[in-house]
């Protein structure tokens, strides 16, 4: 090498935690930007940070979720899951395991839960919730870390019961924003759609 020369090394590279992280990170700061809660915002930036493995289920104390507010073609009607664990009626929606691209989790999980065809899915996060899963069985309790999408059906509104749902109904949206006994979560994103498509 000659006097004065330096070698050129190459960056370090990036593991694939650290790019979903990223990820992650630059989808959560654009919800914020676009009115996003801060505090939630920060804490699951802050769970994000921590754990390189929060799209596993098997990360503790909790770990990221995907869901889906999945709306009829003329946005008037959400499709919600009486869930056969929970015993409520709730969003579509489930585990990343493993895949941390939360969109496609949300698109997978109502695709699954649904057997809708046609949907499509909407790349800005829609909604964020922190909930926490009681213990049950040899599970320990912890905090699902769940990230919401809005799912749009384009074809059949057909759908079809799976294991995971005792049942499965399209609501009205501004009946369930109205609704003092709707889930809680249910009721603020019924809210900010109405909010969003007015």
């Amino acid at each position: 090498m000659p006097t004065g020369a330096h070698a050129i090394m190459p960056p370090p590279s990036r593991s694939r935690s650290d790019v979903s992280t990223e990820l992650l990170l630059a989808a959560l700061a654009a919800h914020a930007d676009a009115g996003g809660e801060p505090a939630l915002v920060a804490a699951f930036a802050d769970f994000a940070r921590a754990h390189a493995d929060g799209f596993d289920r098997s990360c503790r104390p909790g770990h990221f979720t995907g869901s889906a507010w999945l709306v009829s073609a003329d946005g008037r009607r959400v499709l919600l899951t009486h869930h056969r664990k929970l015993g409520r009626w709730l969003q579509l929606g489930g585990h990343a395991d493993g895949d941390p691209d939360l969109a496609a989790v949300a698109l997978r999980e109502a695709e699954e839960e649904s057997g809708l065809p046609g949907l499509t899915v909407e790349a800005p996060i829609f909604d964020l919730d922190r909930h926490w899963i009681p213990a049950r069985g040899d599970e320990p309790g912890h905090w699902h870390y769940d990230v919401r999408h809005v799912v749009r059906a384009t074809a059949s509104e057909d759908f079809a019961v799976g294991p995971e749902s005792l049942a499965l109904a399209w609501r009205e949206i501004a009946a369930l924003a109205a609704d003092p006994d709707a889930d809680a979560s249910l009721g603020r994103m019924a809210a900010r759609w109405l909010a969003r498509t007015d």
